[in-house]
């Protein structure tokens, strides 16, 4: 089967893109910026900057960046022969324009009343000033001193309200803190959405973005990832190969560790940017203050999946929220590494996912009653190279939860496949005594819990390549049912639970 490119992987939109890299202090930047390169058709990237860090504190490299780029451009025409005609790749030329140097000072030294800006600053000034009023997404791969000398100048040539309305743009996903500005721009405007794991200082392994690839050097969830697809012998056989490949350079420490930043944002049906609590290929985080008025209001942190791992064991841990999906995101780079090379009908590309007769990655949200059962019908879905697909879909209950303790407070749904394949289901609610209860007071609610259920389609395709689709149901309690005895501390309600 011929395989049409218009029948290819299309987005909804392109997330603005800026990042910041401390390219050269050890590998991993640079294979994080491969990686990034091939999936740059899905955004709009407005900034590469090299910035210090710690491990790096008196020079910038934009020259690596620019090395890598070149590699780029020899495949860029190869690329989009892979990409649908309305989501092409960008150009080698104008990412090389956009790649610029952060000031070649460690942390607050780059800030100041009379500090000038960077080359890199001025870009991001450029880009958080802009007219659009989309927000605009800062990968933070080093230290934070580019962001913090540019919210600094903001704050001193603005008005708060004007002032307020730019932070309100900004989201930021930070690789820990690597300098010393992270702390104080969490500190100084809480208002900002900022995802960061937070830990002692160059404790790294407690990090949840480690959970790419990190079980082995940093020891944690011994036996539950699968480490065969991060080995540097399959790196060498499946990603160091061609133009592009050959300049992804062999690990030091852990490979890729600032990749979780842009695979949050990669659209392929399961992640909702705006929320990052509902977990994503980068990770799940959950809201750090969630009084709405504290110093870090806006910030997102660590939180921890319940998986099995490849032994057969089960696994709690914040690593989990991003290690749970390897199999998917390795063999997704390995793909799109082939793309660099073959020819259109030569490759493997993404199953396009339906849901209720709607095509696209966009999260599907229906409404219903506590109790109640629907039908969700994915027949539509199509594989654009002609591949068999298989079907699953199950329950993402952590989402749901408010605490560690997943299963005293989220019934597992039920799902019945309604056909051999599993293309149509039925979805069973919990009843409202389960999902429509308040935790602490018992009272049954109206508007109860939000349930997640995931649809993972994959193709049978050479490596197999997996697309998703999120179906979000807010469960509903119109008569108020359910209600059960009030208490008024945890422990008065919980008597008879064991964790």
């Amino acid at each position: 089967m011929a395989t049409d490119p218009s029948k290819l992987q299309s987005f909804p939109s392109k997330p603005r893109v800026f990042i910041l890299s401390d390219i050269s202090n050890e590998p991993d930047d640079a294979e994080s910026l491969v990686r990034y390169l091939l999936y740059s058709n899905q955004f709009r990237t407005e900034g590469l900057v090299a910035c210090t860090s710690t491990w790096m504190k008196n020079k910038v490299c934009p020259q690596d960046m620019h090395k890598i780029i070149d590699a780029y451009a020899d495949v860029e025409k190869n690329l989009n022969s892979h990409a649908h005609p309305d989501f092409q790749y960008p150009t080698a030329q104008y990412l090389k324009s956009i790649v610029k140097a952060g000031a070649p000072v460690y942390g607050f030294k780059a800030v100041g009343d009379n500090v000038p800006l960077s080359e890199g600053g001025e870009l991001l000034l450029q880009s958080i000033t802009a007219k659009s009023d989309d927000p605009l997404w800062v990968l933070c791969w080093g230290g934070t001193n580019v962001l913090a000398q540019v919210l600094h100048r903001l704050r001193s040539t603005h008005s708060e309200p004007d002032f307020a309305a730019l932070r309100g743009k900004l989201r930021v996903y930070a690789i820990s803190d690597q300098d010393d500005t992270g702390p104080y721009i969490r500190h100084s405007f809480p208002d900002i959405l900022y995802i960061a794991s937070v830990h002692g200082w160059n404790q790294y392994g407690m990090a949840a973005w480690t959970g790419i690839s990190g079980d082995k050097y940093y020891g944690f969830d011994q036996g539950g990832p699968d480490f065969s697809k991060l080995t540097k012998e399959w790196i060498r056989e499946h990603i160091q190969i061609g133009p592009l490949g050959s300049v992804y350079p062999d690990y030091l420490f852990i490979p890729e560790g600032d990749t979780p930043t842009f695979l949050y944002l990669v659209q392929n049906g399961l992640g909702v940017s705006e929320n990052p609590d509902f977990g994503s290929w980068g990770g799940r985080y959950g809201r750090t203050d969630v009084s709405g008025s504290g110093l870090h209001s806006n910030h997102f942190s660590d939180v921890a999946d319940i998986v099995v791992g490849g032994d057969g064991k089960t696994y709690k841990s914040n690593h989990a929220t991003i290690w749970r999906w390897r199999e998917a995101y390795q063999n997704d780079f390995a793909a799109r590494i082939q793309w660099t090379l073959k020819p259109l009908a030569s490759a493997n590309h993404h199953p396009i996912v339906s849901v209720n007769g709607v095509l696209g990655s966009e999260p599907v949200y229906v409404s219903a009653e506590a109790g109640t059962t629907i039908k969700l019908d994915a027949s539509g879905t199509y594989d654009p190279d002609g591949d068999s697909l298989t079907f699953k879909w199950w329950h993402y209950r952590e989402p749901s939860a408010s605490q560690w303790l997943v299963f005293l407070e989220v019934e597992e749904v039920k799902i019945e496949k309604q056909d051999t394949e599993g293309r149509i289901v039925n979805i069973t609610l919990p009843g409202p005594e389960k999902c429509c209860v308040d935790l602490l007071s018992r009272q049954a609610v109206a508007t109860g819990q939000v349930l997640h259920v995931i649809l993972e389609v994959t193709d049978s395709g050479t490596p197999n390549l997996t697309s998703y689709r999120r179906v979000v149901i807010q469960a509903t309690n119109k008569d108020l049912r359910g209600g059960g005895a009030t208490g008024e501390a945890i422990g008065d309600v919980m008597v008879g639970f064991e964790a």
